[in-house]
Formats: structure tokens, C-alpha cells, sequence
């Protein structure tokens, strides 16, 4: 039995999960969707420095968690792969939906494909919050309309204080055992840094022909994904 701690992107919370979850606990793995610091109904706790990386690996400590896979969607790529490299034996296998991936030293806004300063700009001035996506910018993504609303009217403003953290490696995240779900709506290959660590021999990757958010436009085909990782 494997341990899936989940962990969605940007505006999201432990919610996000909810049509991928019944497929990892009917094959009989214990599955764990958790909210990140500042988001969802963790709205007023506040995020500074390490909060995200410390979240996770708290949860994985506080429930003694063992044989885990650490899933991290979208931006809690990042997080994500820095607990991954913290929790040391307990981990089995990380996988990274369609996510941005830690580089020492760099952030998500250091690394913002329109450059850092257009993202520093959208934060300034939202309070130093990164608003959520509007409906109309989820077009193309492979969801319905029920499903862009239920984004839409569930995601939260992310907390930019975690979004401008730098990354702390400890060693190359190469050396993780990894997973890379590229989704192709999204873009038909990953990005540069991704592809370098795909020549890593502990590192695969699985193509998902959707988009940026499978776990509401293609959960079953996710949670398959999921499982083939825990084997």
C-alpha cells in the first residue's frame, strides 16, 4: 500500500482532488489531499519563508506516513520537490502533474516564462496576491463548462510570499525516483529544465492528451496514472 499525498497548484485546495480520490482509495492506498498555507480554507494562515515545503512535510511526518508518493500539480511542483528531497526513506516515488520543478535558488517568479517582472506587477497590485484565473482564461484546457465553474468559483487568491520563495536543494532532484505528467493541451512537450532531468534514468514520463488541470477534465485517467507510479 502506498501513501498518495496530493497536492494541487495555484489558487487551489485539497478539494481539487476530490473525483481522483475514490479511484486511489478503492485500489485500497491511503491518500492524503492536502491544503497548502494561505489558500482554500487556510486562507489566514500566514506564508512566509519554506511555509509550502514545511506543510507537506509536516503532514508526512505528523501522520507517520510510509511508502509515499508525493504528487505536486502545477506551481506546488516546486514544494513539492523540495519535501520530497526532506522526508528522506518515507518516500517512494514523486510525481509532477503538468508542474514547475524546484532550481536552488530560484522561485516561481524568478522563472515566470513572461519574465519575473510582469508576475511582481500582478502582485503589487492585487495586494500581493496572485488573483485567481477567470473563466475565459480556462478556455482551451480540455474542460467543460461545469467544470471551468467549478474552478472558477472555488480557487482562492494564492499567497505571492510562496510564489517569490527561492528553492533549497540538497542535492541534484535528478536523483529523485520521478514521474513527469506532461499534459498536451498545455503545450506538446515540457520545458527545457524538465527535459534535462528526463535524462535522468530514475526519471520517466507520461504523456495525459489534456490539459492543465486533469484532475477535473480527466481525474479517471489521472488516478490511473497515479496507481501505475505506486506499482
Amino acid at each position: 500500500m502506498a501513501n498518495f499525498v496530493l497536492v494541487a497548484g495555484a489558487w487551489l485546495g485539497s478539494w481539487a482532488w476530490d473525483d481522483v480520490v475514490p479511484a486511489l482509495r478503492g485500489a485500497g492506498h491511503g491518500v492524503h489531499p492536502l491544503t497548502l498555507s494561505g489558500l482554500a480554507e487556510k486562507q489566514d494562515v500566514p506564508v512566509g519563508r519554506q511555509t509550502h515545503v514545511r506543510d507537506i512535510v509536516d503532514e508526512v511526518e505528523r501522520l507517520d506516513l510510509r511508502d509515499v508518493v508525493l504528487v505536486g500539480h502545477s506551481y506546488s511542483g516546486i514544494p513539492v520537490g523540495q519535501a520530497a528531497e526532506l522526508i528522506g526513506d518515507r518516500l517512494a516515488r514523486v510525481v509532477f502533474v503538468d508542474a514547475n520543478v524546484p532550481a536552488d535558488g530560484e522561485s516561481f517568479v524568478s522563472t515566470w516564462w513572461e519574465g519575473p517582472a510582469k508576475l511582481e506587477a500582478a502582485l503589487a497590485g492585487s495586494g500581493g496576491r496572485w488573483a485567481p484565473l477567470t473563466a475565459a482564461d480556462c478556455e482551451g484546457q480540455g474542460l467543460t463548462d461545469d467544470q471551468i465553474t467549478r474552478f472558477a468559483t472555488g480557487s482562492t487568491p494564492h499567497p505571492g510570499a510562496s510564489l517569490a520563495d527561492p528553492a533549497v536543494l540538497p542535492r541534484p532532484l535528478g536523483e529523485l525516483p520521478a514521474t513527469y505528467i506532461t499534459c498536451l493541451l498545455d503545450g506538446p512537450e515540457p520545458n527545457a529544465d524538465v527535459v534535462e532531468l528526463l535524462k535522468s534514468e530514475r526519471w520517466r514520463l507520461v504523456e495525459l492528451d489534456t490539459g492543465h488541470w486533469p484532475m477535473f477534465s480527466r481525474p479517471a485517467e489521472l488516478a490511473r496514472i497515479l496507481l501505475d507510479c505506486a506499482r
